[in-house]
């Protein structure tokens, strides 16, 4: 290792000599990146502080984008670093202000192919771009190289479909295994590698007219090529080919790509390409607060007034089964089922329903012909009455065929938005999709959540009215998931197989740097380990009550669902008040304490107010919390913590409301207790 960490430093010394190169530093001085311009393939290596510290996050990159018709010719000069510091407003974002202050260099590329460095405090960026590009063109692959020094941990969220890796729904749990042990199948973004004094965590941005990134295994591209031919680990990028020819499943007239082209992407005249970040946290509470794929994406394409925009929360009706009780009328797709919902909606104060598939015939393929047992019109009148708002569910490229109509009809029904679902796709037409979808749904002022979809990747920014996506391993997925018998690690074994708590105390580090997450909280019916078992139609939850309750506060969700139905709500009213008293825009986020796969602790402010949660895996843990964070002052707070039997029976919660004047005393220390699978969620109103 010794050998290794001393080769790095001789190439970072002898990259930085050359005068064609540039070393460009982050705004606080301490990250800095090296680029290479001496060789064919631009290259170039991140590292942290002096070089005896030895703190090598990216070792000798490899990067091209390589054009049909034009020759890779080196670069020309590497401009001067620039400072660029600025403010914006983020609206629905995690954050509802912040700066923006980076160092910058421009290689520029003999063959008019160049690349922009940007270097943050929290990490690193490069695109390219292009400048003397006439006509059109064809990108027949691009390198992207992700090296590392040692045979780091990494965590990847592997395709669900080996058969056909590029076609699948984004949603996996993470598999954490050192770098050297990467199966051959491509993983999603984001994913992270844990170097031991920082995690690197692989993103991108502003993805247009382009494909998303995958990532596979270096392979032998690394192997013994540099540090003195010693091997790294590492990954490499790879992309979808351009879809060629297609096919619809008939279920619900999804289409899918059967053929493809020899290139990647193709286009006309100059182009900006995708962002490639690394992001770099010291502590796994920076993660979730990393703001750099909002930072880096295109500026609001929507111009004038946006206050049409509206995030809040939801009535769902799929993931429950539409499974109302209690009631004269028989629960299904029908009208007086979704007056039920309407009514329940507003009595609690939400901001929508949302009619999932079955309000058209799926089959069909045709969103703009309603299903006889409903009358939209009047649905959305009644709603209207209430205060109560209708999204829409349908199929991406349904909603696509059918872009200006459908909008045109439901936006002047009174439609507030659409949820669209099984994207499965990340070539450049599936992305030419979603931007064209968000710019007609924004011209008709309709609300998008993007389902079964890749993460965030910039497009929230670009165009506001998208406020949910789903890329997430989410609640959903709980219906389904069978039980385990057999042996792990010479021990017998009787447990769920996929391991939903630890997975939600992973995913808000990983998954929620790239931002918005639809993950559908609110089960009701909460279950220990033991007890858990995969039922469609009453489904439960892994872990407890009050884990459940901390998802709202620790997911960046503007628009956020309650996925169980409405009769159970009633029951479970002063849960429910609870969750429906909650904002889902905040004006700032901090992750108190946390560490990735284990437990998180998050607060977030409105206003004057206070919101914090916090979750666990199945691990039962003792959390400390202080009033450091909070401004002096009297609050008036409401908590909900795990029973005493929740370990065994995960339903268990206590709930408590009282007055308090806080003033960072040492003494202003409590102590949360979080059972097996648990959480907690509390809000703290200043008064």
């Amino acid at each position: 290792m010794k050998k290794i960490l001393s080769a790095i430093c001789m190439v970072i010394i002898a990259l930085t000599a050359n005068a064609k190169d540039v070393t460009l530093t982050s705004p606080n001085g301490i990250l800095k990146v090296a680029i290479v311009t001496e060789h064919e393939n631009l290259q170039y290596t991140v590292w942290e502080g002096d070089l005896k510290d030895r703190n090598v996050y990216a070792v000798d990159n490899q990067i091209a984008l390589n054009i049909e018709g034009v020759k890779n010719a080196g670069y020309v000069s590497v401009s001067q670093p620039k400072h660029v510091k600025e403010s914006f407003n983020a609206p629905n974002y995690k954050l509802a202000k912040f700066s923006d202050e980076y160092n910058q260099v421009i290689a520029k590329g003999k063959n008019g192919i160049n690349v922009e460095f940007r270097a943050y405090n929290s990490g690193v960026a490069y695109r390219f771009f292009t400048t003397s590009t006439r006509g059109n063109w064809k990108v027949l692959s691009e390198v992207a190289e992700f090296n590392f020094a040692d045979d780091h941990k990494a965590y990847l969220p592997y395709s669900t479909n080996e058969k056909n890796p590029k076609a699948m729904a984004f949603q996996a749990t993470y598999d954490a295994a050192p770098l050297s042990q990467t199966k051959n199948l491509d993983a999603f973004l984001p994913a992270t590698v844990d170097c031991g004094k920082a995690k690197v965590t692989i993103l991108e941005t502003d993805v247009q007219d382009y494909p998303g990134m995958f990532l596979l295994p270096g392979g032998d591209k690394v192997k013994g090529l540099r540090l003195g031919g010693k091997d790294m680990q590492g990954l490499r990028a790879d992309f979808a080919k351009y879809p060629k020819t297609f096919d619809h499943y008939p279920w619900r007239m999804q289409k899918y790509v059967t053929g493809t082209e020899d290139f990647i992407a193709k286009g006309k005249g100059n182009h900006q390409f995708p962002w490639r970040i690394l992001a770099i946290t010291h502590d796994d509470t920076e993660m979730p607060t990393n703001t750099l794929v909002y930072q880096l994406a295109e500026p609001s394409r929507i111009k004038g007034d946006t206050s049409w925009i509206k995030p809040g929360k939801v009535a769902w009706d799929w993931w429950n089964d539409w499974g109302v009780s209690n009631v004269d009328f028989e629960a299904g797709i029908n009208q007086d089922t979704y007056k039920y919902y309407i009514d329940f909606a507003a009595k609690q104060g939400l901001e929508y329903i949302i009619l999932d598939e079955g309000w058209y015939n799926p089959k069909s393929g045709d969103m703009l012909t309603v299903i006889p047992e409903l009358n939209l019109p009047a649905l959305v009148e009644y709603g209207k009455k209430k205060g109560v708002g209708i999204i829409l569910w349908t199929v991406f490229n349904v909603l696509d065929d059918q872009l200006e109509a459908a909008c045109k009809k439901y936006a002047d029904m009174g439609i507030k938005g659409f949820k669209v679902d099984f994207m499965d796709r990340y070539d450049q037409e599936g992305v030419e999709m979603i931007y064209r979808i968000a710019d007609k749904c924004a011209q008709h002022q309709l609300v998008l959540d993007y389902h079964g979809i890749f993460a965030p990747q910039g497009i929230q920014r670009t165009y506001p009215n998208v406020i949910n996506f789903e890329a997430v391993f989410g609640m959903e997925e709980v219906k389904w998931t069978n039980r385990f018998k057999g042996t792990k690690n010479g021990k017998s074994v009787d447990e769920p197989e996929k391991d939903m708590p630890e997975y939600d105390v992973t995913f808000p580090f990983i998954r929620g740097m790239a931002g918005y997450v639809d993950f559908t909280p609110g089960g009701m019916r909460n279950a220990s380990k033991a007890d858990f078992q995969p039922v469609y139609n009453n489904p439960m939850t892994m872990g407890t009550r009050c884990h459940q309750l901390a998802h709202y506060i620790i997911h960046e969700s503007p628009l956020t669902m309650l996925a169980d139905n409405p009769t159970i709500y009633i029951q479970e009213q002063e849960c429910t008040d609870f969750i429906c008293s909650l904002p889902t825009v905040y004006d700032e986020m901090k992750c108190i304490k946390g560490e990735m796969g284990k437990y998180i602790v998050m607060a977030r402010r409105k206003g004057n107010d206070w919101y914090v949660a916090g979750e666990t895996n199945w691990e039962k843990r003792n959390i400390e919390l202080d009033s450091s964070f909070l401004p002096e002052g009297n609050y008036e707070i409401t908590v909900f913590i795990d029973g005493v039997n929740a370990n065994k029976n995960a339903s268990d919660y206590r709930a408590e409301t009282f007055n308090v004047y806080l003033s960072h005393r040492p003494e202003e220390r409590i102590t949360l207790p979080m059972a097996s699978g648990g959480g907690f969620a509390a809000k703290l109103i200043r008064k």
